[in-house]
């Protein structure tokens, strides 16, 4: 990774709320993997379990609502977070148990809140009316929201193709309340992948070359986990962002080149044993 910080605690928090991925490239198997690479402690709470591999999702089970809230009651009674990162939260009713808890147990952690919609294969993850509930429960809460283009264009109505756009939606998903944004820009064609980070304050455009490889299962948990990973551990949103982004690039180039789709990323890259040493 090009950029370093010092983190206040090694052992940062991180409660995850997100579906489960059979095929690890995504979801909570992807979240588990990216904190424990960058150093932190993953704990979890389970939305749904999916049926999915590289060629997409076959089947979808949500778990009970009360049995969702229970996981999240356990680990913040018990041990507590430093962050939390939500990703597949599938209905409104989910969403809005979710923010109601962690308003209520857990409101001074940080909130990376990743508006998981549609699997990269194609198949929905959310269902259709609960759009409206991630902008009027959750999202007022969050420290840091991370849509992806179509993501975006669904939660503001824009029709987004350029930087300019980017940047005019990312300013509007600000009102929704939260404290920033980092819109993403992969889906948008070119060589150069823009995503805008957007705050209160400040508007910034980071930029990557975009990477030619069909191995890019799981981008957008990775990186919002990331994201919470180096929060968790004391790094300030901006430079949590510039070392997750830089982590994530990595973890195409190194995508070990499993399955027949859409391949996973090499989570475990910062984890490699120095050659020298065996």
């Amino acid at each position: 990774m090009s950029s370093d910080i010092q983190v206040v605690d090694p052992r940062g928090r991180v409660l995850i709320i997100a579906g489960s991925d059979s095929g690890g490239g995504a979801g909570i198997q992807a979240d588990i993997k990216t904190v424990t690479a960058l150093g932190g402690y993953a704990t979890t709470a389970v939305t749904a379990v999916t049926v999915q591999d590289t060629l997409g999702v076959h089947a979808i089970h949500e778990v009970p609502l009360d049995i969702i809230r229970g996981q999240i009651k356990a680990v913040l009674e018990d041990i507590g977070t430093d962050a939390i990162k939500t990703g597949m939260l599938h209905s409104v009713e989910i969403i809005e148990a979710v923010a109601e808890d962690i308003s209520t147990m857990a409101p001074t952690a940080a909130l990376i809140v990743d508006p998981v919609m549609v699997a990269k294969g194609g198949a929905s993850l959310l269902q259709d009316n609960a759009v409206d509930a991630y902008k009027r429960a959750l999202m007022p809460f969050a420290t840091l929201i991370t849509p992806n283009v179509p993501e975006a264009e669904a939660l503001t109505g824009r029709t987004i193709m350029t930087l300019d756009q980017q940047k005019a939606a990312a300013d509007a998903l600000l009102g929704l309340g939260c404290d920033a944004v980092l819109l993403k820009g992969g889906h948008i064609p070119g060589d150069t992948i823009y995503d805008v980070l957007a705050t209160q304050e400040t508007i910034e455009v980071m930029s990557g070359p975009r990477i030619d490889t069909r191995h890019t299962h799981g981008t957008g948990c990775t990186l919002a986990s990331a994201i919470a990973a180096l929060m968790a551990q004391g790094a300030p949103l901006r430079d949590a962002v510039e070392i997750a982004r830089d982590y994530v690039e990595e973890a195409i180039r190194s995508a070990p080149g499993f399955g027949k789709g859409h391949g996973p990323l090499y989570h475990a890259h910062t984890l490699r044993l120095d050659e020298s040493e065996n």
